[in-house]
């Protein structure tokens, strides 16, 4: 699994101009799953995410977490981001999940980082989406479970 986080402050998706998910401060993750990918992948990711310190502290370092602040997650799955460009002029998916078992594992994810106690906000799986976010900071970072 490969996810791309920015700490936001706020962040919406939309399709067909209406809004279906929407957080205010917090994380904004755009969640792709490989063929190989189990739910010990996405254990791996949610552990590493909601713990991952990269929110202020009063002295203004990066040293809380999403857990530790009570920040939201807008997850939106993302098959792109397994996109192999290395050849080519046109990205290769063939290491992309298909839909059923990349919807399995999103599905599962955002369960998991539920169960945590993170108020989680989502695209709708296989739409086309728009996303908009107010980047805090800015913070991207790209976390993988291999």
């Amino acid at each position: 699994m490969r996810a791309v986080i920015q700490r936001v402050k706020e962040s919406a998706v939309s399709v067909d101009n209406e809004v279906v998910g929407k957080i205010s401060r917090g994380l904004m993750v755009l969640l792709g799953v490989a063929k190989e990918d189990t739910a010990k992948e996405a254990d791996y990711l949610t552990e590493k995410i909601v713990n991952l310190r990269i929110f202020e502290d009063e002295a203004g370092k990066m040293n809380k977490s999403l857990l530790e602040t009570g920040g939201e997650m807008l997850v939106v799955s993302q098959f792109t981001l397994l996109g192999d460009c290395r050849k080519g002029r046109r990205p290769s998916f063939i290491n992309a999940a298909g839909p059923d078992k990349a919807n399995e594992l999103y599905e599962y994810f955002v369960t998991q980082v539920r169960q945590k106690g993170i108020s989680v906000q989502t695209g709708q799986f296989r739409a086309m989406m728009d996303v908009s976010l107010i980047n805090d900071g800015p913070v991207t970072l790209i976390v993988e479970s291999k």
